[in-house]
């Protein structure tokens, strides 16, 4: 069976990622995957690519099996995940191009299926880190080599979609300080803790949300535009950060399910 030690997720606009790769397969109990895996080498580091919407976009947000995409990562072999996604900034200092590398999340989506966890056995995994501390300094670390404007953490808002926030709602999610703002954050690197796997979440900036002061509304278009003006520099970044990333250390995610069961 193909194998893989790392895998990305890729967002909206980011729909290839390997060259000279193989395309697999992956039954999942959860159903099938967003899209066939591409897996491949970067300096001698087996990688598993997924476009988490489908290679044609065809998965809005809360569409997504986020379950069946996280269980099959684990399948190939996964330890170390990394989750890019175009994000809204919801502060001034937060321009378009931005890279942040966030430390936390609030989930603001519903009916999601969000757990690998129904019973019988009773399982309550700690939230209160959600990101792999090893993961994000190798992003850090690089993306500053690199000469990017990339943030040491940050708060990423998750909201249900299809649709933007309203006026209001990004005006509240501004006020209490959180960052950026996303569909998708949640629950794809939650269900990756679940699994006892590594999972840094890069949020790339591609506007202001519309409650930001001055903000013209949001559109799809503008996300895009933004989006693809950052795939080259997160594709570099991805290919200079995958070669440092080693075998999953005994950290908290590999350990988060000690204490978790009652």
């Amino acid at each position: 069976m193909t194998t893989a030690e790392i895998g990305v997720f890729g967002g909206s606009g980011f729909y290839s990622f390997l060259d000279d790769a193989e395309e697999v397969t992956v039954d999942t109990p959860y159903g099938p995957t967003s899209d066939h895996f591409v897996v491949g080498t970067i300096e001698g580091k087996r990688v598993a690519f997924l476009p988490r919407h489908g290679r044609n976009h065809s998965l809005p947000p809360h569409a997504i099996p986020y379950r069946a995409n996280l269980w099959a990562m684990k399948e190939l072999g996964v330890r170390r995940v990394i989750g890019p996604c175009a994000s809204g900034s919801l502060a001034k200092d937060l321009p378009p191009g931005t890279f942040v590398v966030c430390d936390q999340f609030v989930d603001r989506t519903n009916g999601r299926a969000d757990t690998f966890y129904d019973g019988p056995v009773t399982t309550h995994v700690s939230a209160a880190d959600p990101y792999c501390a090893d993961l994000r300094r190798i992003l850090l670390e690089t993306g500053r080599e690199q000469g990017l404007d990339i943030r040491d953490g940050g708060t990423v808002v998750v909201i249900q979609g299809p649709r933007f926030s309203t006026r209001a709602e990004s005006r509240w999610f501004s006020s209490m300080g959180w960052d950026v703002i996303n569909m998708t954050a949640y629950p794809e690197g939650w269900l990756a803790r679940e699994l006892e796997l590594c999972y840094a979440n890069i949020s790339m900036v591609t506007d202001h949300d519309v409650g930001v002061g001055g903000a013209e509304p949001v559109s799809h278009e503008t996300v895009l535009e933004v989006f693809q003006q950052n795939n080259a520099r997160l594709r570099e970044l991805l290919f200079a950060a995958v070669p440092k990333i080693g075998p999953q250390p005994d950290d908290l995610c590999a350990s988060a399910l000690d204490g978790a069961r009652v």
